[in-house]
């Protein structure tokens, strides 16, 4: 886990360097006490957790914030300040957390266990982001497909969660407005190629399983926030941002289910 803490306040910066180092022994963790250094860091290096202080001077840490999810959309922000008047921008920016100073390492614990995009526990794990627009990635890279239709079809693989697919339901979901037939078919095996190899590249091959006329995931194999979501799990329903594989139109059905499963959660 790579961990920054940024606060301009030496003292202040030193306390949150302490706490967190308590908490999490073997994290890598850096400090920084300018936002400027924070975000050239940020371009070579990826940041899992990033505890921002509020006031840094002439750059907020919500606008701190705001330029590391650019670079990385995934990471996890925790807000460490003594004022409590920007918690409505925190929460507009789905932080992961936020705690007021002086910190403890009671406060740092608590989030760090329930961060809004959870860790993997080891390396070469498919990690599968369904809230917002549909995304995968390995040891917090994104995969990368010879063909967009690959992409879309591990997005619907993830959402039948291990049920076996055919390649007639395949081809109706990848193209809805054509008919299924022998030219579909050849390009659905070439899909099927891009998909094995990117996941055989990336070392996750394993979560991927077909067999004749039969597609599906192992769902023990991936992260996902969505399965998160459907089995209760805390950071599952924080990531739950009202948007469910946004940019695939067959993702809306189950979108209007999980929004009412959400309103009865609050």
């Amino acid at each position: 886990m790579n961990i920054v803490a940024v606060d301009d306040e030496k003292y202040a910066l030193e306390g949150l360097v302490e706490a967190i180092a308590e908490v999490k022994k073997d994290a890598s963790l850096v400090s920084f006490s300018n936002s400027k250094d924070v975000l050239e860091y940020a371009k070579d290096n990826k940041i899992d957790v990033a505890f921002l202080d509020i006031e840094l001077g002439s750059m907020t840490g919500i606008e701190v914030a705001k330029k590391l999810k650019i670079i990385n959309p995934h990471i996890n922000i925790v807000f460490v300040t003594g004022y409590n008047q920007y918690m409505r921008d925190a929460i507009h920016l789905r932080a992961s957390g936020y705690v007021e100073k002086p910190v403890s390492k009671e406060d740092i614990a608590e989030e760090l266990g329930n961060l809004r995009n959870p860790l993997p526990d080891k390396e070469n794990v498919l990690v599968a982001k369904c809230f917002g627009n549909f995304d995968v990635f390995v040891n917090g890279e994104s995969l990368k497909f010879e063909r967009s239709k690959t992409k879309e079809m591990l997005a619907y693989l993830v959402d039948r969660r291990g049920a076996a697919v055919t390649s007639g339901e395949l081809c109706a979901v990848l193209w809805e407005n054509a008919d299924s037939d022998h030219n579909t078919g050849i390009y659905l095996q070439k899909l099927k190629k891009d998909l094995i190899n990117t996941l055989k590249d990336a070392g996750v091959e394993d979560t991927f399983k077909t067999s004749w006329n039969k597609y599906a995931v192992d769902p023990d194999k991936i992260s996902c926030d969505y399965y998160d979501f459907l089995n209760n799990i805390p950071e599952g329903i924080r990531a739950y941002n009202g948007e469910y594989m946004s940019q695939y139109s067959w993702g809306e059905p189950q979108n209007v289910l999980l929004y009412d499963m959400d309103k009865k959660i609050e």
